[in-house]
């Protein structure tokens, strides 16, 4: 069995002028799949290896951002969409996102 090429997740591309809708797909795919892996879900998930790259502070926002969407997600899940706690980590995730695309210039595929 061939070893899977990583997915090189490049928060500079927008600074460099180099994005596009090829990478703008992967790029909200590899968020996908990172999510799924962060769910732990029932379905088989292929072992692929994430590499990201940036500033430091480019890649904290992007794991501040990662993290704040695994936590509107489980709010949401445990709590319905009209509950304070959801209401309160999705300002959280809102926050996070915009600090993201501030350093990445980069929009946030989920909103």
């Amino acid at each position: 069995m061939s070893e899977l090429v990583p997915i090189v997740v490049d928060l500079n591309k927008a600074k460099n002028n180099t994005v596009n809708e090829s990478w703008l797909s992967m790029f909200g795919g590899a968020i996908e799949m990172m999510l799924k892996r962060m769910f732990h879900t029932t379905e088989p998930l292929e072992d692929v290896r994430y590499s990201v790259r940036g500033t430091p502070s480019q890649i904290a926002s992007f794991g501040d951002a990662l993290a704040g969407e695994k936590r509107y997600m489980e709010a949401f899940m445990n709590y319905g969409l009209n509950d304070p706690r959801s209401f309160s980590t999705r300002h959280d995730l809102e926050k996070a996102v915009a600090n993201f695309e501030r350093e990445t210039d980069l929009k946030w595929p989920f909103t």
